[in-house]
Order: C-alpha cells, then sequence, then structure tokens
C-alpha cells in the first residue's frame, strides 16, 4: 500500500499543523507496515500448507510404490513390514490433511479477511487526500483575493471564495479528525483479532504431532528390532553390499 500525495501550489497558511500531518503520517504508516506484514503472514502460511500436503503425499507415494514392487513379491516378512510402513503414511497423510484444513479455517482466511478491509481504509486516506488538495486550492484563492485591493467585485468573489472553502475545510476536518480517531484504534485490535488464530494454529500443531507420536511409536513396535544401533544396521548393510559386489555378475571389468 502507498501513498503518494498530489502536488500543487501551496498556500501561505499553515492550513494543517505539522504535528497533525506528521502524526496521521506516523499512524497510517504502521497501517501500510501492518498490510504488507499480513500479506506475507498470509503468503507464507499457504507455502506452509503446501508443502506440508506435498510431504505426506509423498510419502504415501513411496510406500505404495514399495508396495508393488518386486521387493515385496516373495518375501512375506518385508511385505509384512512395508504394509504397515504404508498404513502408518496414510494415517499420517490423513491427520496432516485435517491439520491443514484446520489451519486453513482458522488462520489463511481470517488473515485473508483482515487484508480485504485494507482497500476501504486506502480509500479513506485517498479521500482526504483529495479533500485536503481542495482545501489547499481554495485557500489559495482566498488568499489571492485577500491580496488585491478591496474593490467591489473583488469583495464579491473574496465572498465567494470563502463560501466555496468553508464546506472543503470543514469535509476535510471531519475526516481528518475520524481517520486520526480510528486508524489507532484499528492497529490496536490487530492483537484481539489474530489471537484466536494464533491459539489455534498452536493447537492444530499439537494434536498432529501427537498423533503422529503414536503413529509412529505403534510402527516402530511392528518392524523395529530392538537392540539393534544405527551404526549396527550400517554395518549390516555395508556386509550386504559387499557380498553383492563380491558376486561375477557385478564385478568390475
Amino acid at each position: 500500500m502507498s501513498w503518494i500525495p498530489f502536488k500543487i501550489g501551496q498556500p501561505k497558511k499553515q492550513i494543517v499543523p505539522k504535528t497533525v500531518e506528521r502524526d496521521f503520517e506516523r499512524e497510517y504508516g504502521k497501517l501500510q507496515q501492518l498490510e504488507d506484514q499480513t500479506k506475507k503472514l498470509q503468503k507464507d502460511m499457504k507455502k506452509s500448507t503446501d508443502a506440508d500436503l506435498a510431504m505426506s503425499k509423498s510419502a504415501v507415494k513411496i510406500s505404495s510404490d514399495l508396495l508393488s514392487n518386486p521387493l515385496c513379491e516373495q518375501e512375506p516378512s518385508f511385505l509384512e513390514m512395508v504394509t504397515a510402513f504404508d498404513t502408518a503414511m496414510k494415517r499420517m497423510d490423513s491427520f496432516n490433511q485435517e491439520k491443514v484444513n484446520q489451519i486453513q479455517k482458522t488462520v489463511i482466511e481470517p488473515l485473508k479477511k483482515f487484508s480485504s478491509v485494507f482497500p476501504s481504509l486506502n480509500m479513506a486516506v485517498k479521500r482526504r487526500e483529495q479533500t485536503l488538495q481542495d482545501y489547499k486550492r481554495l485557500q489559495s484563492k482566498v488568499e489571492k483575493y485577500e491580496e488585491k485591493e478591496r474593490t467591489g467585485p473583488v469583495l464579491a468573489k473574496l465572498h465567494q471564495a470563502r463560501e466555496e472553502l468553508r464546506p472543503v475545510k470543514e469535509d476535510f476536518e471531519a475526516k481528518n479528525k475520524q481517520l486520526l480517531e480510528e486508524m489507532p484504534k484499528f492497529y490496536s485490535s490487530r492483537i484481539d483479532y489474530f489471537k484466536p488464530s494464533f491459539e489455534s494454529l498452536v493447537r492444530a500443531q499439537i494434536v498432529y504431532y501427537t498423533e503422529m507420536h503414536k503413529i509412529f511409536g505403534d510402527l516402530t513396535a511392528q518392524i523395529d528390532r530392538p537392540g539393534l544401533s544405527d551404526e549396527q544396521r550400517e554395518r549390516e548393510n555395508d556386509a550386504k553390499l559387499s557380498e553383492l559386489r563380491a558376486l561375477s555378475i557385478v564385478a568390475d571389468d
């Protein structure tokens, strides 16, 4: 979101105090930053859930491919292990889908709805800026006639210019007052709005990883050989690979 004020001739009179303008720019700048951060968070959350789904879908595909692999055709014990693995991956994918659906509903959608408010805010700021330019233009017009010799025609034009200025000045002051009052309220409301989404995100992750602990605990009990360390497994694999390399059909020429 960006705000580039129109450039016109400035009246001699300071129609908006510098402190007021600084306050406005500060509050609006905070909302500009909030909009950018909200959009980035929404985008990052979407990337995260897409990556989660891709991970569990890939795991299911790997387990399915293993089931149809010739490795399992004539080895019942290995087939049993792969079947247990496939069941675990499908359970993981199911819980992962539930987690992603929950995050979509309670985190991503609220972020999207929050972001949808900013265009209206930007339009209100734009209307305020347009009114300010009209205010400055008419103030310059009044000042021009005030500097002229006070003849009848000039006084008539001065009166007309002041009448044109009055409603525009009142309109700007009303718009400016409303924005200065409501922009801080909007900014401070972000915590109350996002807190339930953050809590829901944490709960979804807790439920998911609790279920993953159960799933992989069950899988370990089904396929793991107790007491065998990773180093021992690695040595076993190296020994088997050495036996395969000793076969004449794979020997180096």
